[in-house]
């Protein structure tokens, strides 16, 4: 039995609290608080709780992973296929960039389908979520709503419910009474995390949890709620731009780094099947400055625009600013670019942009970026119909990349004629792709410089 200590409840708004304190801070009301003893209700535990004697590896049985359709194309593909029964994920992004707009489009769809799913919102009302969920058009008999921040009371519904899907919005904001700390400290998140581990693994229930997300953008709380949960998921975006991005930082059941592509509407996001389209419906091919590079995102190849622009400085320090991309490497390819090619970037400001807001840390994009400084350093642009591709070390050599054939293949279907590689990538490509479209081998710096600007 999990003990849990006595709580003190307001009988005039029904505010609960660890302490009893002379007035109430929601209603404002003196002396309305009486203590009461909470439900006692035993911890989840696996379903298996005997251990077994140990077995050899080709001995351990198993089954099929079971899987539930999200009725989401993207979303199934970046989770390996569907939900899995028991599993335990993570969903976390900056505020407003639309979680729980997200994983209640997510509880419709699941609940449509004839899943018992329960969304617990400790950060909104019963009222607000319900607004959130008529715009969505969620409304199905199956969907369950909790407004609580209190565990006991959650794990009571839990168990009087018993849904097949568990959605808690957030977690940072649940605390359990008998931990003094406050809701979102370390020991209060580990020991929530702990709880909903429990549920999952033991009762076979899907559980969700949403995170929020320090100023450095990394989860908040401790980094033991990272390696607990089976799957990782963050959610990135610019909240001005329409875009958003759900990238897979972790995953026990499918592919890792993978991505999926949203478009925010009116009414709700909506998922994006191609993304190399959306990122280049804008671009200029006359545009000094721009190159397209195929980059590899999990399983997933896309193309994307990088944008560069080179001015006079006029300050005695010039500025290097990057957008997307690492300021470090930025500053270590233009010191290759000054030593090999001779150009004078130390009196210029330089800036590096990635369109749409997509943030590209894979070193393929090295090459591209060293060109595209090169076209706004020169005033030149470069082929609107070729695409770049290359690993930039620091003697001025281009590196082979991995997963090329799928890289060429997304330009190919894209319609661009020419692409510039490493020398060494050209090796063991099959010939009908090498019908398809030119290809540009490039040993060194110099000689991509050569092909594109003469």
């Amino acid at each position: 039995m999990t003990k849990i200590k006595s709580i003190w409840s307001c009988k005039e708004c029904g505010h609960k609290q660890v302490k009893w304190t002379g007035s109430c801070s929601a209603c404002q009301q003196w002396n309305t608080f009486e203590e009461e003893e909470p439900e006692q209700i035993e911890r989840f535990e696996k379903l298996q709780p005997n251990p077994s004697h140990p077995l050899r590896v080709k001995e351990v049985q198993f089954s099929q992973v079971r899987r539930t359709s999200t009725k989401m194309v993207e979303w199934d593909r970046l989770l390996g296929g569907g939900i899995v029964a028991g599993s335990l994920t993570l969903v976390a992004g900056d505020p407003g960039i639309g979680k729980s707009t997200l994983l209640l489009q997510l509880a419709e769809n699941l609940a449509a389908q004839g899943l018992t799913v329960l969304y617990v919102s400790g950060e909104e009302s019963l009222e607000q979520t319900s607004l959130r969920a008529a715009r969505l058009g969620a409304k199905d008999d199956h969907l369950f709503l909790l407004s609580e921040t209190f565990f006991s009371p959650i794990q009571a519904a839990i168990r009087r419910l018993k849904p097949q899907v568990l959605i808690v919005d957030s977690i940072q904001i649940l605390y359990k009474a008998e931990l003094p700390s406050a809701p979102g400290s370390v020991s209060q998140v580990r020991e929530l995390a702990l709880e909903f581990m429990h549920m999952a693994k033991g009762s076979g229930m899907s559980v969700y949890l949403i995170g929020h997300v320090t100023k450095s953008g990394e989860i908040a709380g401790p980094r033991v709620l990272e390696h607990m949960v089976d799957v990782v998921l963050e959610f990135e975006g610019d909240q001005r731009q329409g875009y958003r991005l759900l990238r897979a930082a972790k995953n026990r059941f499918g592919p890792t780094d993978d991505i999926v592509l949203f478009q925010m509407g009116s009414a709700g996001l909506q998922e994006v099947r191609n993304p190399s389209l959306i990122f280049l419906e804008e671009r200029n091919k006359e545009l000094a400055g721009s190159v397209i590079i195929p980059t590899v995102e999990g399983s997933r190849a896309l193309l994307i625009e990088v944008q560069a622009l080179v001015a006079a400085s006029a300050f005695a320090t010039s500025t290097r600013k990057s957008t997307g991309l690492d300021g470090n490497r930025l500053t270590l390819l233009l010191a290759v670019l000054e030593k090999r090619m001779g150009y004078a970037l130390h009196h210029n400001d330089v800036f590096v942009s990635v369109a749409g807001g997509l943030k590209i840390v894979e070193p393929a994009v090295d090459l591209g970026i060293l060109l595209a400084i090169t076209s706004s350093f020169c005033n030149k642009p470069l082929d609107g119909d070729t695409v770049v591709m290359g690993e930039v070390g620091l003697g001025g050599e281009v590196r082979s990349v991995t997963k090329m054939e799928q890289r060429i293949r997304e330009a190919v279907h894209m319609g661009f004629a020419r692409c510039v590689l490493p020398e060494r990538s050209i090796q063991g490509l099959p010939s009908d792709l090498r019908n398809k479209i030119e290809l540009i081998p490039v040993a060194s710096v110099e000689k991509a410089i050569a092909e594109l600007i003469p």
